[in-house]
């Protein structure tokens, strides 16, 4: 067997600033690796932000990284900064911390226990939609904030966080601005600086900090199961290590990714899936139909979901063509054969949903809206 060559992959020319400035900071970065993709191939490239990124494209490429070969990587560049917001949650953490966590996690993501969130997640729209009225214009990305917050407050905290949306909100959009800054080169410097943006987003997470363990400190003087996420945090117990339980801050960092990452990243999913329908009225038409035929104009329950397959076929395409985490990367610890290509150690390694989602060898028309391709026949051909 011949050995791979120890070279870079192909991709665009590096220059002083890198293959793409500013690569993730208000470009079109999605285009960019969509790009590298449509040029280069499975495997390409570029240079950005003082790293070296490796963006691999095919199913079978991307599971050898995230489940094959996963020992040799850990969370990228990304994750890394993302530390300062979200401490060592289960997202941003790793090896033993990981494996423990997510033990005491377990339970609160148990198929009963989401179940059990249904109708409060059902008297939650119907707050929001009572806000509406015919005729009205609407800021779709900031009514779905709005909803996916009430949802969080209601299924993490047991409470009615609603009433914080606009500081929330103004909180989440200057530590997202903080954070690109963040992932600048130098940035470690760069934080000792006084910058607005980077002032605003300290700001920020302690306006975040002091909303979450308000919430921990009146629940540890009141204890009990509230049948709320935050109650299965603070009963967990790591019976490997002597049924310990969880600090205040390991509950908050916790607490702040579910918070963060559940609040958003749906929010994202919802309003993407009304601009698709907007753009699709015999869809949108078809889906009313089967939402009348089943719900009858009562509220949906969680049982009703399995009698509708469009619906269910609307979502799945819309987090294909607009995944809200289009980008995942891992940092290489040893060498690692990409292809034909053998990258070096604390290389990035670059994933991106939204490239490979739109594959044509994947994905007939692969820029079209077309939910009827999700049929069982379908998902059969699809790589694992």
């Amino acid at each position: 067997m011949a050995t791979p060559a120890v070279a870079w992959p192909p991709g665009p020319a590096r220059t002083l600033l890198g293959s793409f400035v500013p690569f993730g900071l208000r470009g079109d970065a999605l285009g960019f690796l969509a790009g590298l993709a449509k040029t280069y191939g499975d495997v390409a490239h570029f240079y950005a932000a003082g790293e070296h990124f490796v963006l691999v494209t095919h199913p079978n490429q991307v599971k050898d990284v995230l489940v094959t070969n996963q020992r040799n990587f850990r969370k990228g560049r990304a994750l890394e900064r993302a530390r300062k917001l979200l401490g060592d949650g289960l997202l941003t953490s790793e090896g033993q911390t990981h494996l423990t966590q997510r033990r005491l996690l377990q339970p609160a993501f148990h198929k009963e226990r989401i179940a059990s969130y249904a109708s409060t997640m059902t008297a939650c729209a119907e707050r929001v939609q009572a806000r509406w009225t015919d005729g009205g214009t609407l800021d779709a990305s900031e009514e779905m904030m709005r909803l996916t917050l009430a949802v969080v407050g209601r299924t993490l905290f047991d409470a009615d966080v609603e009433e914080k949306a606009r500081d929330v909100g103004e909180a989440l959009t200057a530590v997202l601005e903080s954070f690109w800054t963040a992932m600048l080169p130098f940035a470690e410097v760069l934080e000792n600086l006084p910058i607005g943006a980077l002032r605003k987003g300290r700001d920020a997470r302690a306006t975040l900090d002091g909303i979450i363990y308000g919430l921990i400190e009146e629940r540890r003087r009141n204890p009990g199961d509230r049948g709320d996420l935050l109650s299965m945090l603070l009963m967990a117990q790591d019976e490997e290590q002597g049924g310990r339980g969880m600090s205040d801050s390991q509950v908050r960092d916790e607490a702040m990714t579910i918070f963060l990452a559940g609040h958003e990243t749906t929010a994202n999913a919802l309003a993407w899936t009304w601009y698709l329908l907007n753009g699709a009225p015999d869809i949108e038409r078809r889906l009313h139909e089967e939402l009348d035929r089943v719900l009858g104009g009562r509220p949906p329950s969680l049982a009703d979901l399995p009698r509708m397959p469009l619906l269910e076929q609307i979502i799945t395409e819309s987090l294909r063509l607009y995944p809200p985490a289009w980008s995942i990367g891992r940092r290489a610890v040893g060498a690692y054969k990409a292809g034909d290509y053998m990258v070096p150690p604390r290389s990035i390694v670059l994933m991106s949903p939204y490239v490979t989602q739109r594959d044509a060898r994947f994905f007939a028309e692969p820029d079209r809206f077309w939910p009827e391709r999700w049929t069982a026949d379908f998902r059969q051909t699809l790589p694992p």
